[in-house]
């Protein structure tokens, strides 16, 4: 590790004592992993596509409810952090926002609708865990048409993926690359 380096993740050891955007500089400048979009720039273009065409027709705050939980599941602080923004951005409440992580003890926050997919999302994301269940598909398939539920299992594989390249290339919480 070069001196920079070192006082980078001194700062960031010690980010409880900084201000939040000094911690996040700190963090960044000591993250040593490949940027993604600059080093697969086609790949990353074609899940930008993929993310985009997946959102389309899709109710806005059902699609940061799902990329949240996504994100919830697969420990992944960056996306966490950017669609809480996006969601607060779009006007979506605090109280909604807090439980989404719980939201099945909390169902009374959300439609039926955002229920299917939050359960989906859930399904889908643990896919490994025993597969997408029938009665989740079902209920999801209950609340959707065809092509709407083709678009929230699409949204769901795009927030996945995204996931994995953030926390595989150790992306940090607090910076958007999208500004």
């Amino acid at each position: 590790m070069d001196h920079t380096t070192n006082t980078a993740t001194a700062l960031v050891d010690a980010g409880a004592a900084l201000d939040p955007a000094t911690a996040i500089a700190a963090a960044e400048a000591a993250r040593t992993r490949l940027d993604f979009g600059r080093s697969a720039r086609p790949a990353f273009r074609a899940l930008i596509g993929f993310d985009a065409a997946a959102r389309e027709g899709l109710d806005p705050a059902l699609v940061e409810l799902v990329q949240i939980r996504a994100s919830h599941l697969n420990h992944c602080a960056y996306c966490l952090h950017m669609h809480t923004n996006d969601a607060r951005t779009a006007g979506e409440s605090e109280d909604r926002l807090h439980l989404a992580a719980v939201w099945r003890e909390a169902r009374h926050f959300y439609t039926e609708r955002e229920q299917a997919a939050l359960a989906l999302t859930e399904a889908l994301t643990l896919v490994a865990d025993g597969g997408v269940p029938d009665d989740v598909y079902a209920e999801a398939a209950a609340h959707f048409d065809e092509p709407e539920l083709a678009q929230v299992i699409a949204l769901i594989c795009a927030i996945n993926t995204w996931n994995r390249i953030a926390l595989a290339t150790a992306k940090v919480a607090g910076t958007d690359e999208r500004r």
